[in-house]
């Protein structure tokens, strides 16, 4: 059976395509070797319990694994510690007898002794950890405890009493047996917990698990972790894929974030390559392009559209062309990533504000793990600390974001979006966006419906408005992203993804001829960058006596297209 690209649940390499991570392994496992007692926090679907699953297998030689997950306790096990108790010492003695340890006089009397008393009332958490001591006593080799989804005990005293008693277990493990290591994790870490639980009280941040080590491993996929899991996928199918155009497209795209590496790899094997495609009839079998038949970027093609075999499809499905296409349909698909995301908006309104305000305005936050709501939305992996300020993570949540502001605005049936869909027809010419067409309308419509606003509408809102006039133009068949190297108060440049094509478009507060000047030559360097010879340069200018307009200007063989509102 072949190997599969997986979503969902653990990925064995066995039968999933899966990053290398032997080197994060190793660097846990120094953990667990030096007795360490930590938390994995990552956010939603970043590997957790993969990770922990090939850990156990990693260290199963010299430890005696117990794995556990709190996910299939009830909400009912943590009513009172002895409900708990009972629960955690059933869950204990399931996974610890699979380990199949050498089965002493002194081990079968201690989980005989725990065994008997499972459903006593007096099984409380303090007689519990005597008896899981007496397991640490007498097993051949040392106890790891490993605990997934810790967090799903959130809101719950008794749970915070659990950690007390690994804390006093870890403070006097020299003195008495305990577990040589234990490994919770979670989305919360557990101070988070202890906020949740009592928000108001004065002694909030204090946590039982203070002794917990800092756990700094890079759970992310870098592009060589990328490069190496395709490598797999290209050897068994023999593509011939330019495998670091891909991995670095991913990696630039996803910022490694586990999930959304794999999705994209999945939908370009499983649901790009099986749509039926065409082929250029001047293409060979090196220079497959992929688009769908139905596709309207379907404009080179011969008027019958030609089946290709399994392989040219995949093979089509990873090139760029292959991978936008699985950006646009991650981008319109819903999951429970992006339904997190979406959620934790709703309710942290502080968070929306501060995210939409980045996004549309280019104003930098100060990254601060101190203030809740930068502290949760890291946790949630929807920000990063870039330079000391706070980013969005990584592209695709940054589309995704851009996508529900400007929906939002659509639904409120904005003047400019209707303006832009009435117009929509004269912007697509044979399947290529007539960008400076956009410009042109956009200089109109914007200066009919908007010309009489303040300095401060044009600077905070302008950008919003041209991304809301785009949108409808690209929907559904392009992409566009900010490029964040550029974002700032002064300038912000789009990239536009559409059947195949660039446009690169800066978007910029006009601060006098001479700063419109330097930022032609920025733009012309970007040019290089990106290949391509022509850019699009949008100026929002205050000054009453403006001249508003679009022109071309033509510097080193390059085509400027200016517009100015």
């Amino acid at each position: 059976m072949p190997r599969t690209f997986n979503t969902t649940a653990v990925c064995v390499p066995e039968i999933h395509y899966m990053v290398n991570i032997d080197q994060r392994l190793q660097e846990i496992s120094r953990l667990v070797d030096g007795g360490k007692y930590f938390a994995i926090n990552r956010a939603r679907q970043y590997g957790k319990t993969t990770t922990l699953m090939a850990l156990s297998r990693y260290l199963q030689k010299r430890y005696h694994i117990v794995s556990m997950d709190f996910q299939t306790f009830g909400s009912a096990d943590f009513s009172t510690e002895a409900i708990f108790s009972s629960a955690f010492a059933g869950s204990f003695l399931d996974s610890f007898q699979i380990e199949r340890p050498a089965m002493t006089e002194a081990l079968h009397s201690a989980i005989e002794n725990i065994t008997q008393n499972i459903d006593s009332p007096k099984l409380t958490l303090r007689p519990l950890f005597q008896k899981l001591a007496m397991i640490c006593a007498a097993s051949d080799k040392p106890l790891v405890l490993i605990i997934d989804e810790a967090d799903s005990a959130a809101n719950n005293q008794v749970f915070l009493d659990f950690l007390a008693q690994l804390r006093a277990q870890y403070i006097r493990r020299f003195q008495q047996p305990a577990f040589w290591s234990v490994i919770l994790a979670g989305v919360y870490d557990i101070r988070n917990l202890k906020q949740k639980l009592c928000p108001e009280e004065e002694h909030k941040y204090n946590s039982p698990w203070n002794i917990a080590a800092d756990f700094n491993v890079d759970m992310s996929f870098s592009k060589d972790d990328i490069a190496g899991m395709i490598q797999e996928y290209e050897n068994d199918y023999q593509l011939g894929m330019n495998i670091d155009e891909i991995a670095g497209l991913l990696s630039d795209y996803t910022s490694g974030y586990p999930f959304l590496v794999s999705r994209l790899c999945q939908l370009m094997d499983e649901d790009v390559s099986i749509r039926q495609v065409s082929i250029p009839a001047a293409a060979n079998n090196s220079q497959v392009k992929s688009i769908t038949s139905e596709h309207p970027c379907n404009r080179e093609h011969n008027t019958e559209n030609t089946c290709v075999d399994e392989y040219n499809a995949r093979k089509a499905a990873w090139t760029k062309t292959g991978f936008l296409e699985a950006v646009r349909i991650i981008l319109s698909e819903k999951n429970t990533l992006f339904e997190s995301l979406i959620g934790k908006l709703h309710a942290a309104p502080r968070l929306g504000t501060m995210l939409k305000t980045i996004l549309f305005t280019g104003k930098t936050f100060s990254y601060s793990a101190d203030e809740s709501i930068i502290d949760m939305a890291a946790m949630f992996g929807f920000i990063k600390n870039l330079n000391g300020t706070v980013a969005i993570s990584n592209r695709i949540f940054e589309i995704r974001l851009y996508n529900y502001y400007l929906s939002e605005d659509e639904i409120r049936g904005t003047d400019i979006g209707k303006a832009s869909l009435r117009e929509k027809n004269q912007f697509i010419v044979d399947g290529h966006l007539n960008m400076r067409r956009i410009l042109e309308k956009f200089v109109v419509h914007f200066t009919e419906i908007y010309g009489s606003r303040d300095e401060k509408f044009l600077e905070e809102e302008g950008r919003q408005y041209f991304l809301l006039y785009l949108k409808p133009v690209i929907n559904g068949i392009g992409n566009y992203y900010i490029e964040a190297r550029t974002r700032d108060l002064r300038r912000t440049d789009i990239i536009v993804d559409y059947c195949g094509e660039q446009y690169i478009i800066e978007m910029k507060i006009w601060h006098g001829e001479e700063y419109n000047k330097r930022g032609e030559q920025q733009l012309l360097g970007y040019l290089d960058d990106y290949h391509t010879d022509r850019g699009y340069l949008l100026s929002f200018n205050f000054n009453r006596n403006k001249k508003i307009g679009v022109q071309d200007v033509f510097i080193d063989g390059k085509v400027i297209t200016e517009a100015v509102v």
